[in-house]
């Protein structure tokens, strides 16, 4: 295979999901619809918890930072999916590849720290209600939150830098819909094990630990439920956190799905399949597990959906 310098490198093309003409319709129809849902659903869960009193509480406020996160998330690839798909194109530039993998990285990790801070303020809630609102302050909640977003912005860094010192082959052709980062470092011609050792330090500390404290927090809190003896109870307990561990379970299991399947087969048709689920069909599902299975987040949505005309009246008065 050819070698060219990192100098020359101006694009990569995505293979996306298919070159047959008469299925691009249709995958534009199908991913523009769960990016408008997912991009709805999740916008509607922020505005019912800025708008509703109810739900100012450090569960619905970490809440509100995951369904950005999911906004964030899809926003960094389906946009430029779909407009290759509309324009019959491959390309994205080199600078642009590097921004999806940056932006990838740092919403993949805020996902994970953000569902592991939920877990532990579940933990707090079942485990020391008595405790809870002492110990859940507005300045932890907003030194957790902080501290999320901080370390996945650092996490994301050093794996998308160490890319620039790359060069790559003359095929620069990316068997994906985006520039996911495993992909591209199989098209360096250069020695990536820098490269690969900073997403294996990355990955344990901004992954495998933030799923150890939702495990060991989940732990925890099975067996105090499983200590209380009104059955009443245990599925008000229960239910405290049926939502968030639905949301848990899906996306780890998905993710767990997109790693297991590449590392099975060789198959990249497979892979970029099993990355449909991840990166597109979890954020959308996030915000109806919230709505359906949470009674305070129906009432709020609800009441934010019934209240929107007039407000949207307001607007248009105030514009004129």
């Amino acid at each position: 295979m050819e070698r060219g310098n990192q100098t020359g490198v101006r694009n990569f093309l995505l293979l996306g999901f298919t070159e047959d003409p008469d299925l691009q319709p249709l995958l534009f129809g199908l991913f523009l619809s769960m990016y408008l849902v997912t991009f709805t659903g999740n916008l509607l869960i922020i505005l019912a918890v800025i708008s509703d009193s109810h739900l100012h509480t450090p569960m619905y406020f970490f809440l509100s930072n995951l369904s950005f996160a999911d906004i964030g998330f899809t926003s960094t690839t389906i946009p430029k999916m779909l407009w290759n798909i509309q324009k019959q194109s491959q390309v994205i530039t080199y600078a642009g590849c590097l921004s999806q993998i940056f932006f990838f990285i740092v919403f993949g990790c805020l996902d994970n720290l953000l569902l592991a801070v939920m877990a532990y303020d579940r933990f707090v809630a079942i485990c020391h209600p008595l405790y809870y609102m002492v110990i859940m302050n507005p300045r932890l909640c907003g030194l957790l939150a902080l501290g999320s977003w901080s370390l996945s912005v650092t996490g994301s860094l050093p794996e998308t830098l160490t890319i620039l010192r790359l060069s790559f082959c003359r095929s620069r052709r990316i068997p994906h819909s985006f520039c996911d980062l495993p992909e591209v470092l199989k098209l360096a011609c250069s020695d990536t094990l820098i490269n690969n050792t900073v997403v294996y330090f990355v990955t344990i500390i901004l992954a495998v630990f933030p799923l150890s404290g939702i495990l060991f927090s989940y732990s925890k809190i099975f067996s105090s439920i499983l200590r209380i003896s009104s059955a009443r109870s245990k599925y008000k307990a229960f239910s405290t956190c049926g939502s968030h561990l639905s949301v848990v379970s899906l996306f780890y299991s998905t993710g767990l799905g997109v790693y297991l399947s590449s590392a099975v087969t060789s198959s990249s048709r497979t892979s970029l399949v099993a990355s449909v689920m991840y990166t597109m069909v979890t954020p959308m599902l996030n915000p109806f597990i919230y709505s359906l299975r949470n009674r305070d987040m129906k009432g709020a949505l609800v009441r934010l959906i019934s209240r929107a005309p007039s407000l949207i009246h307001r607007a248009f008065r105030g514009l004129s």
